[in-house]
């Protein structure tokens, strides 16, 4: 077991034997949960961050509005400075300030309404009312492993490699201990890390839970174009993971720069990554969709008048969709 900070090794017991509280208190009646009149999906993780949810949320709701269900997806919003529950307006001023990064990014790729609110009951009871219909609906529950106050029909799990071998909080950036896997429906992994992964998963999943594999893929507008090579920048858990796909793509990177998680960009920001592009004598800047809205239109006239800003888009596909899509319509059923 790996510790991305060793030194939070005596804390490790503190954050288990909270997590051991709040599930005796479930098991006891103490913590309700409450129940929606729509069937939830819940997309979640292990890990604190960098598991790849959103693109997975997008590539769900695609597929199942293309079997004629009526989907929507409901997030807490992380980060956010917009108030109680409100409905994402992608084209709303600084939108990503307002709503979170996150949920915006869902709404302008999975075209379906987003509601954000820290209580995501209410922000599904919101949803519903508004929507009018109740044939053949579907929630999508965005990073809701965790948030058990609300009632799912299917709990969803992404699982890698990294996080098979990491640690709980705070030492690693594992918020459960892989034993949370028994309340999984069904897991997604990565397709090259199947082979890897899969054995040890058989041994921690309930009987019934399936594996689903996922293929992810870069696509950059125009990188072919740019002999100079880009500066890569972006602001996400884990930003290895972005500059290694891109160069399994065959981008030229000439320099790079990471941001915490969620990460706001500002001004400065903007004046150390174009000085960056300057002294490495990139030919355009490249980040990922998360990133983009978040820099508002001040920040991208800065950014573009030292260099092109490309954005790369990330896309996830099911290795066998059709089984995928049979296996959760069973189960929301």
């Amino acid at each position: 077991m790996k510790a991305k900070r060793p030194w939070a090794w005596p804390l490790v017991p503190l954050y288990a034997a909270g997590l051991a509280a709040k599930d005796g208190l479930r098991a006891a009646g103490a913590l309700q949960t409450r129940r929606l009149a729509w069937p939830v999906v819940s997309v979640g993780s292990l890990s604190a961050g960098g598991a790849g949810k959103t693109p997975v949320v997008i590539a769900l709701a695609r597929r199942l509005q293309a079997r004629g269900w009526t989907v929507d997806v409901l997030s807490r919003g992380y980060g956010r400075e917009g108030q109680g529950v409100e409905r994402v307006d992608p084209d709303a001023a600084d939108a990503a300030r307002r709503f979170g990064d996150e949920p915006v990014m869902i709404a302008m790729y999975a075209r379906v309404g987003v509601w954000v609110g820290a209580k995501r009951f209410l922000a599904g009871d919101a949803a519903e009312r508004a929507s009018g219909t109740q044939m053949r609906c579907v929630h999508l529950l965005d990073d809701g492993f965790q948030h058990r106050e609300l009632t799912r029909r299917v709990d969803i799990v992404l699982v890698t490699a990294e996080d098979l071998e990491d640690a709980l909080l705070p030492a690693g950036n594992r918020r459960e201990p892989l034993s949370a896997l028994r309340r999984a429906d069904a897991v997604v992994v990565r397709d090259e890390e199947r082979e890897q992964v899969a054995p040890r998963l058989r041994g921690l999943l309930r009987r019934g839970a399936a594996i689903w594999s996922i293929r992810r893929s870069v696509s950059v507008p125009d990188v072919g174009e740019i002999a100079g090579g880009v500066m890569a920048f972006c602001a996400i858990a884990r930003p290895w993971d972005f500059f290694d796909t891109l160069g399994s793509e065959g981008v030229p990177i000439v320099d790079t720069a990471a941001f915490p998680d969620h990460h706001r960009y500002t001004a400065e920001d903007v004046r150390g990554l174009t000085e960056l592009c300057r002294t490495s004598r990139a030919a355009a800047f490249l980040t990922t969709e998360k990133d983009a809205v978040k820099l508002i239109p001040e920040l991208r006239v800065l950014l573009e008048a030292a260099a092109p800003l490309l954005v790369a888009e990330l896309e996830v596909s099911f290795v066998d969709p059709e089984a995928m899509l049979r296996d959760l319509e069973a189960r929301i059923s």
